[in-house]
């Protein structure tokens, strides 16, 4: 048991020591501490359950690189909070998404190249870049419009959705072009967030990118679709 609470607990007190950090050099005001703060504790508590529920006893080398990349998005998090009081540390804030960025394409190698990869490890990297896409999508919000926050809500829409659809619950195959497409995302919000392409031109990136997110989502709806179970009939056959 106390192997297992490891890693989450070390993410929580790298989270804490991050928002400190963020607090003595931009000033994180109090809603970027209450957001945070709250962010590691969920962090903590869900990658715990879901190191109980997979069976996992402790995290393996590309998970703590991911988990590296979770505590960034929290700070990206606590910081985009504080946005909505005042103007916030751009700078900054660009620089944590970039290494965060960047740490997206270092769990998978390290993965594959230490034969750890696993589901849980896959659940935990996808979760993280829905989590930061949401977080530039709210922060891109002040400069494009609200309707930049579809690009960050769209793969809880279809997380719901499988609630309600059980043909949805299907587990997806691997493909690459996902990770393309939320790279290219994470790519357009960071420069949508750091204020330094004209608005006009940003907008018409930010709608490519949306459209390839559709493009994305799409085409594992359709694979579910086409692959759910048929109804069964509770009529009774008639004799012959």
């Amino acid at each position: 048991m106390q192997t297992v609470r490891t890693g989450p607990a070390l993410g929580f007190l790298a989270q804490v020591a991050l928002l400190a950090g963020l607090g003595g050099t931009a000033g994180l005001g109090g809603a970027g501490w209450l957001v945070g703060t709250a962010y590691g504790a969920a962090l903590c508590g869900l990658l715990t359950w879901g190191m109980h529920r997979s069976g996992a006893r402790n995290l393996g080398p590309a998970d703590w690189v991911t988990l590296a990349r979770a505590v960034l998005v929290g700070g990206v998090a606590a910081l985009t909070a504080d946005s909505f009081d005042g103007p916030a540390p751009v700078r900054l804030l660009v620089v944590l998404t970039a290494v965060a960025l960047v740490l997206d394409g270092v769990d998978g190698q390290v993965a594959r190249r230490t034969g750890t990869v696993s589901a849980l490890g896959a659940r935990f990297d996808m979760e993280v870049d829905a989590s930061l896409l949401l977080v530039l999508s709210l922060y891109a919000a002040h400069q494009v419009g609200a309707w930049v926050l579809v690009i960050g809500l769209m793969r809880y829409v279809f997380v719901v959705a499988t609630w309600s659809l059980p043909w949805m619950q299907a587990t997806l195959p691997p493909r690459y072009w996902r990770k393309v497409v939320a790279a290219t995302q994470g790519v357009v919000l960071v420069a949508a967030s750091a204020g330094v392409v004209p608005v006009p031109l940003m907008v018409a990136a930010l709608m490519v990118a949306l459209a390839l997110l559709v493009e994305s989502f799409g085409r594992d709806v359709i694979w579910l679709w086409a692959r759910r179970r048929p109804a069964v009939s509770l009529a009774t056959p008639r004799s012959r």
